[in-house]
């Protein structure tokens, strides 16, 4: 597969889960992949050197999306390192599934942060560093849609500002040929959701296919949108949840 060779791509959260399995769908589509991580510097190694052995480029950097200037710096960090920047896919972010009374300020601010503020400014580097043809893909959640129990509130209100996000970046972008997409993965088998986890059963029951989805089922969506199949699709919502909002 090559149909982005010659494209330089940063993926936030890079080291595990849905954004390693995406930085490595990239790598293997011909793209050359820096990518961040917080914790798990040998997991962010091991994703270096599975991209290094597709022959792309692979350039992991410790940032915290928590921090203002670690969120943008990123961005320009990898657009200098690789010569340019075609595709952000935005996924670093947290969860706090909690009671709505448990919920500390500390908590808001933080997930906050890291899932909106963080958004926001590498989607706003980003777009100061793309040419025509620029892609930003920011990963979102099924929570969204549907909120099916308690404890949800903070973590379904942060992804949620990332609709508005991703509609508003479609349209500032859009007469620079630059789009802007969302995808809202569903119950996925990852370390943080393991679909053999004490919830899982319930989660899997939730969607129209009765199971937990992969990871790669996720990159393979946020691939077509980088890709140049996608040049007339932006302001969009994907999911990608074997039905559980249907």
């Amino acid at each position: 597969m090559n149909s982005m060779a010659g494209k330089a791509v940063l993926v936030t959260g890079g080291s595990r889960g849905i954004g390693a399995a995406t930085a490595l769908r990239l790598a293997r589509e011909g793209a050359d992949v820096a990518f961040t991580y917080v914790t798990g510097e040998e997991r962010a190694m091991e994703v270096a050197a599975r991209i290094e052995a597709a022959g792309r480029k692979a350039l992991p950097l410790r940032a915290d999306a928590a921090g203002a200037g670690d969120a943008a710096g990123a961005v320009e960090w990898a657009a200098d390192a690789l010569g340019r920047l075609d595709v952000l896919v935005s996924n670093a972010g947290v969860g706090v599934i909690a009671p709505l009374d448990s919920l500390t300020l500390a908590d808001v601010d933080r997930v906050l942060a890291v899932n909106v503020r963080a958004a926001f400014l590498t989607a706003q580097a980003a777009a100061g560093r793309m040419e025509r043809g620029g892609r930003i893909v920011t990963i979102g959640t099924c929570m969204t849609a549907r909120v099916p129990s308690p404890g949800g509130t903070l973590y379904a209100t942060s992804k949620s500002a990332l609709v508005g996000l991703t509609k508003s970046f479609a349209r500032e972008l859009g007469g620079r040929g630059i789009t802007a997409n969302i995808v809202h993965p569903g119950p996925i088998d990852t370390d943080m959701n393991p679909a053999d986890g004490p919830y899982a059963q319930s989660q899997a029951e939730m969607t129209a296919l009765g199971r937990y989805g992969t990871a790669e089922e996720v990159a393979a969506m946020v691939a077509f949108l980088a890709g140049p199949d996608a040049e007339y699709v932006t302001g969009a919502e994907f999911a990608v949840d074997g039905g559980y909002a249907a």
